[in-house]
């Protein structure tokens, strides 16, 4: 790697987070649809209906980017990072549609977050992972927000790539992360069997419990009851704050991927350093 001094590095992240924040947003609004238009597929092929299947959307790579509303494709200027956005103030060139604000934000986040990851770890190769677990988290916890799906192509990868950096070991080592990722699936597994039995209702999704299993395979079964703590932290923070702002009906399900995925994330980044907050604080250690 090029000898540069760490703010270099830094900053060279996220400039590098705002151009793949701006691929996210792309997965994000075009991956669900995609996925529903494969089950659609798959229904119409099973059913062996007449007639053609509704054709697929866009896809999320070859496709260029496009105005959701008057589909006029966008020139290069509209698809810079933050920077198009804000020089549009947030209207499409062409048919003055508003654009969610969803863009600048996960283009921002995705740029922020690179550069806390290549600041806790260096110009390294646990960067590189921590980057590929930054990115892939972003995207589940905006297709969870917008369509309370979390994709198995992105939380099976997860699993597999945190398993897999644990025979190196990178973060924890093999034994860690296999009992991290059983612990992590059967511990939000079992809440929700308990749950349904109780109420006849499903409380989360499964999607939920294969995200916990992917972290506890980064990070190994000790992160477990810290994340989905923190995770329920947020999740009532911000759920109540919802719903005392009269922004999210109490009766309405929330998604519950963003909280573990933001959870997962904090524990990455300053797991030990919490940890050893909370036992000096408590007297522990």
């Amino acid at each position: 790697m090029p000898d540069l001094p760490l703010p270099a590095w830094i900053a060279l992240a996220a400039v590098f987070g705002l151009v793949v924040g701006s691929f996210l947003n792309v997965v994000i609004l075009r991956l669900p649809e995609r996925m529903a238009a494969a089950w659609r597929q798959e229904a119409h092929d099973v059913l062996e209906l007449e007639g053609d299947a509704s054709p697929l959307p866009p896809g999320i790579v070859r496709e260029p980017s496009h105005c959701p509303q008057c589909k006029h494709p966008l020139s290069a200027a509209d698809n810079i990072p933050l920077l198009g956005w804000l020089l549009l103030r947030g209207r499409c060139r062409y048919c003055k549609a508003r654009i969610s604000i969803q863009y600048p934000l996960v283009e921002l986040l995705s740029a922020v977050l690179s550069a806390v990851v290549v600041w806790k770890f260096g110009p390294s190769w646990p960067a590189l992972a921590g980057l590929l677990l930054t990115w892939t988290l972003i995207a589940l916890a905006g297709i969870d927000f917008r369509t309370q799906l979390l994709p198995d192509q992105l939380t099976l990868p997860l699993l597999w790539m945190g398993l897999l950096l644990a025979l190196l070991p990178m973060f924890v080592d093999a034994p860690a992360a296999i009992i991290g990722a059983a612990i992590g699936y059967l511990s939000l597994w079992s809440v929700y069997w308990l749950f349904k039995l109780l109420t006849g209702k499903e409380g989360m999704g499964h999607g939920d419990f294969k995200l916990l299993a992917a972290l506890g395979a980064w990070m190994g079964p000790v992160s477990l009851l810290p994340m989905i703590l923190i995770s329920s932290l947020i999740g009532a923070l911000v759920g109540g704050s919802l719903i005392a702002l009269r922004r999210h009906q109490s009766q309405v399900p929330m998604p519950f991927g963003p909280f573990i995925a933001a959870a997962g994330w904090v524990w990455f980044i300053a797991g030990p350093e919490l940890l050893h907050g909370y036992m000096h604080v408590t007297g522990m250690q």
